[in-house]
């Protein structure tokens, strides 16, 4: 059986391509001839751009990973399955591109700020991949406007013990081209092969 907090990752990802489904509709019509294995939102009016602290307390936009395939992921360290599985897979892609590895980035923006600190993130990260960069927005208070404008879900859920809470969240991967252009939304269930072939694809210039 699926685990809880799995299928609610599920629902939520499914719950944002559906408050999106206007322009999803408008970017299927207008997209190109290219075939993804993700969900391809070429066009798309939202997730254009962050401004971000990296875990080495540096300020970081997604103009300074101009050049690169940029996969940015929403999660937190003390995920249970869906972030480490996720993370996971990602190093898979950043492996199995070869020489090509050096131009495919990916940005794990942190929906729990409270713990995950940059020495948190750095660790966390690190055993997945070093190149993978932990981010976190300058102030708790910010964060809901992140997720608005990236149209994500996040909700805190509190546990018994006092810092054992958790946080379910929407659980899919934005893909951005070399020109920093927003152009697939790839599901928390897609696999490896398919998303360094859409990967290959954007590298490629498609």
């Amino acid at each position: 059986m699926m685990d809880r907090r799995r299928l609610i990752c599920r629902v939520a990802g499914a719950a944002a391509l559906a408050a999106s489904g206007g322009f999803l509709v408008a970017c299927s019509d207008a997209k190109s001839k290219v075939q993804f294995h993700s969900v391809d939102v070429t066009g798309a009016s939202y997730a254009k751009n962050f401004d971000l602290t990296d875990f080495n307390g540096k300020e970081r936009t997604l103009a300074d990973y101009k050049g690169d395939v940029v996969a940015v992921f929403f999660g937190y360290t003390h995920c249970p399955d869906v972030c480490p599985t996720t993370l996971a897979e990602l190093a898979q892609v950043r492996k199995k591109l070869g020489s090509q590895s050096d131009k495919f980035q990916v940005l794990f923006v942190s929906l729990d700020p409270e713990r995950d600190t940059p020495t948190v993130l750095k660790s966390y990260l690190g055993a997945f991949d070093k190149s993978f960069v932990g981010l976190y927005t300058p102030s708790i208070s910010d964060l809901p406007k992140l997720a608005k404008s990236f149209k994500i879900f996040y909700q805190k859920v509190d546990g018994k013990a006092s810092d054992g809470y958790s946080v379910d969240h929407s659980a899919a991967t934005f893909i951005y081209d070399p020109q920093g252009r927003l152009r697939l939304y790839s599901p928390n269930d897609n696999s490896v092969a398919n998303m360094t072939s859409d990967v290959k694809l954007l590298l490629k210039g498609a």
